[in-house]
């Protein structure tokens, strides 16, 4: 296995007799896209500052391809480092290739790339005007641009999909698909979990401070024992509210009524290969079968009510 990009080894950080973060440890590895979750307050903002080296940790360590975050060799490395804050400032008389401009020379790239990437965050045809006109939308797609400047290793994106609509957002994860296949390392803090199923590796989810999980969805979803859902529809005559077809004789448990034939049972992940085969025991003929998993929503809120994590 691979070096991590970045680690945090034990890291705490205090203000006062406050507790932003708490002992944690994080990896962050080669070509994987990991998602940050946690309320307001958790420790998410901190987290990316401390590997920013805008702030030191009061306790642990912070590593930056191999080296501490506050050594000389790390300032050198932080160059392939792009940042995507929730909030950037734009100065709304530049254009949008004038801004990039800006932030390429503050970043001491060269400005024959900018042309491209304003073309890959799909804005070129805006480029010329006033980013005092943009839209939400459109800022946040120049501020992802800034952000892809001297195609970074590690990319550590705050809230990257405020402000898109949906086929924004399809062309934002787009991009992440590519970063990742060409071996970027990218750390997504987002409140948008329902959109991260198939985009991300890994997600960690933080609580006051602490990591309280970390892992794919599945293993998030084994973990919490959240059940899933089987509903079926029954076809042909006399299947209405409370029957089915053929013999009219209701399901009976775990199967739970619902309307016009409808039925829903739950059954554990372990459970789910059983309860499918159960299905052509009932004798009765189905229309319709759908199975739903427990979301990413679902499973941050399990987690998070949780006291003994």
């Amino acid at each position: 296995m691979t070096s991590p990009l970045v680690a945090l080894a034990g890291v705490g950080k205090r203000y006062g007799a406050h507790h932003a973060l708490q002992d944690l440890d994080l990896d962050l590895r080669q070509g994987e896209c990991v998602a940050l979750a946690g309320h307001n307050g958790a420790g998410k903002s901190t987290l990316i500052k401390l590997i920013l080296g805008l702030i030191r940790p009061s306790a642990g360590r912070v590593a930056l391809f191999g080296h501490d975050a506050h050594s000389p060799r790390a300032a050198q490395l932080r160059a392939r480092v792009g940042y995507l804050p929730e909030t950037v400032a734009l100065h709304p008389s530049m254009t949008g290739a004038e801004t990039l401009a800006f932030y390429a020379r503050l970043k001491r790239q060269p400005l024959s790339a900018n042309a491209a990437l304003l073309e890959r965050v799909g804005i070129a045809a805006a480029s010329g005007r006033r980013v005092g006109g943009y839209s939400k939308g459109m800022r946040q797609r120049l501020a992802l641009a800034q952000a892809l400047l001297g195609e970074p290793q590690v990319l550590l994106l705050d809230e990257p999909t405020t402000g898109l609509d949906p086929a924004s957002r399809q062309l934002f994860y787009r991009i992440v698909a590519e970063l990742r296949a060409a071996g970027a390392t990218i750390l997504l803090s987002t409140h948008a979990l329902s959109e991260l199923a198939g985009h991300a590796d890994r997600v960690v989810v933080m609580k006051a401070g602490r990591k309280i999980a970390d892992g794919t969805l599945s293993e998030l979803r084994r973990r919490t024992g959240l059940p899933l859902r089987i509903r079926l529809t029954l076809a042909g005559p006399g299947s209405g509210s409370g029957s089915g077809s053929g013999s009219g004789a209701p399901l009976p448990p775990p199967w739970r009524a619902l309307d016009s034939g409808r039925y829903e049972r739950l059954c554990a992940e372990d459970e789910k290969v059983a309860a499918i085969r159960a299905i052509g025991a009932i004798g009765q003929d189905i229309r319709d079968l759908d199975i739903d998993v427990p979301g990413l929503d679902e499973i941050y809120a399990h987690l998070l009510e949780r006291e003994d994590i």
